[in-house]
């Protein structure tokens, strides 16, 4: 989802603004940068990483202006690069999709809070669940993180976007039931499947570039 010019009050704009600058600077302040700048090879996946939520995020379908549907991908971004990497990743496309005139440069920030900022809260909120709650299994890291909370993480970001168009006054409640949350489940299952099959391929062949994923616990003490 994401906000044309115009639709939202500068309020909104200014709270959404905050919040997510806030959260880049955190995350600017926790990535490992010494690992970061000598592993060429996390340097190129990341890199290739944020070219393919480019192209998932221009790829839409949508009737009113800011009631879009697509691919996140942002579950799998905090799994695999954590969650500093997947913000900052997350805010270089944004700045790719308003270069291409796919977002609007006046909300970008808000959109970023919907759309990268609360899918990564959801996973990592997830992924400590099953860290601290669940039994140290492959296939329920696989599944509860990567498929369902990709899922999970989809539908948060849609409700929290839909939700500030409620509360700016932009659409009725009733609009935004018909013509979005009810095909919210449409892209749950989609976005749960393609992260999981993703994520199922890196933790087969390459667990070690899993950064969320402990091999030795899900693994080898099994």
């Amino acid at each position: 989802m994401s906000f044309t010019d115009g639709l939202i009050t500068t309020p909104w704009l200014i709270f959404g603004g905050v919040i997510y600058l806030l959260a880049v600077c955190f995350a600017l302040r926790n990535t490992p940068w010494n690992v970061f700048l000598h592993n060429k090879t996390l340097q190129h996946m990341l890199g290739g990483a944020t070219v393919l939520l480019v192209v998932l995020w221009s790829m839409r379908a949508g009737i009113s202006p800011g009631l879009g549907i697509h691919f996140l991908g942002v579950t799998m971004m905090t799994l695999v690069f954590g969650w500093d990497l997947a913000i900052l990743s997350g805010t270089v496309a944004l700045l790719g999709m308003a270069i291409i005139g796919k977002e609007s440069w006046d909300s970008l920030f808000l959109s970023g809070t919907c759309s990268v900022l609360c899918p990564v809260v959801i996973t990592c909120l997830i992924q400590w669940f099953v860290d601290k709650k669940l039994s140290k299994n492959f296939f329920v890291f696989l599944f509860v993180c990567g498929f369902f909370g990709a899922g999970l993480s989809s539908a948060g970001a849609g409700l929290a976007a839909s939700s500030i168009l409620v509360l700016d006054g932009v659409y009725s409640f009733d609009k935004i039931i018909l013509e979005y949350v009810r095909y919210l489940p449409l892209i749950m299952f989609p976005e749960g499947l393609m992260n999981g099959i993703i994520l199922t391929g890196m933790l087969v062949f390459h667990p070690d570039w899993v950064r969320g994923f402990d091999a030795k616990t899900y693994i080898d003490d099994q």
